[in-house]
């Protein structure tokens, strides 16, 4: 692989205590998200705050941005608007608004009739999603995390040792409990998508972490004579340029999905871009210094 760092020797370990300060500063507005998330105070989506879908279909071509722009003059408000396969047809989902479903339907008939005259709209489908089912797919989304969570845990423990496993699940908490926050402070919609980012770059995170914990793994084996602090520092150094090409060809991945994803794809694409980043510093000045605090040993003496 091409070596995009010649023989670093950065000290990530002895900048652990900066790094940990300012990740618990982040994880504090990841809590203070959660909590404003089951209070309802947050921006959530259709998904978890019930609201209605509504299928339509136009007997002439319209481009979605066009379609977007006639909801919107037509004084429909808080909705999402996406493309359905079949020919132009759309799907428009709306948070819970006050009026019936009846007049909401009538609404975009009116608005689609006063802005593309002698068109023809047909409503194919109308649901509406309680706040019951809202609450539902919230516990479901936690479940989905927990589990994850779980299965990381038994995975490193497997693969490695129980306390790489404690400290690669901490990590990964860090980094969903930290974008969860971001998102929440950019006043993003959460929805089931950005759940779906979360437990995505949860994995990503994961991989880069096993990565670093390999060669940790490996230079235990080979440096028994230094320090956990040096072969920590040592096995982070050999992999950074590798951890640091994957992170810039994912982020140009997602970059690209992000300016050209079109509207419905672009808070995801936003949450793979901050979680890229965050994954990748976590990997580096979070889950490997946290080895540090089970107090292991490779040779004669742990280090600090």
């Amino acid at each position: 692989m091409f070596d995009f760092f010649k023989k670093t020797e950065i000290d990530f370990i002895g900048k652990r205590f900066f790094f940990f300060a300012l990740s618990g500063i982040l994880m504090l507005i990841g809590l203070v998200a959660i909590v404003q998330i089951a209070r309802g105070h947050a921006s959530l989506g259709i998904d978890f705050s019930g609201g209605a879908a509504i299928q339509i279909k136009l007997d002439k071509p319209v481009l979605i941005e066009q379609a977007r722009n006639i909801l919107g003059e037509g004084g429909i408000k808080d909705f999402e608007l996406q493309e359905v396969a079949g020919g132009n047809r759309f799907l428009v989902r709306l948070k819970k608004q006050t009026e019936s479903g009846k007049e909401i339907r009538e609404k975009i008939v009116t608005a689609f009739a006063k802005s593309l005259p002698g068109s023809t709209l047909l409503v194919e489908a109308s649901t509406e999603v309680g706040p019951t089912v809202g609450k539902k797919l919230q516990k479901d989304a936690l479940i989905a995390v927990t589990l994850s969570m779980i299965g990381i845990v038994v995975y490193i423990a497997l693969r490695f040792r129980f306390l790489f496993g404690i400290a690669a699940v901490i990590a990964t908490f860090h980094d969903v409990l930290v974008l969860l926050g971001i998102v929440f402070l950019l006043n993003k919609e959460i929805t089931l998508l950005i759940v779906t980012a979360l437990l995505t770059i949860a994995g990503y995170s994961l991989s880069d972490t096993v990565v670093v914990f390999d060669r940790i793994r490996e230079n235990m084996k080979m440096r028994k004579k230094e320090t956990f602090t040096q072969v920590i520092n040592k096995a982070i150094n050999d992999v950074l340029s590798r951890t640091f090409i994957t992170g810039l060809t994912t982020f140009l991945s997602a970059l690209s999905l992000f300016l050209f994803g079109g509207g419905v794809v672009h808070d995801f694409a936003l949450t793979l871009l901050l979680g890229i980043v965050v994954g990748t510093y976590s990997s580096w000045f979070i889950a490997s210094p946290l080895l540090l605090l089970g107090q292991f040993s490779p040779g004669k003496k742990s280090g600090g």
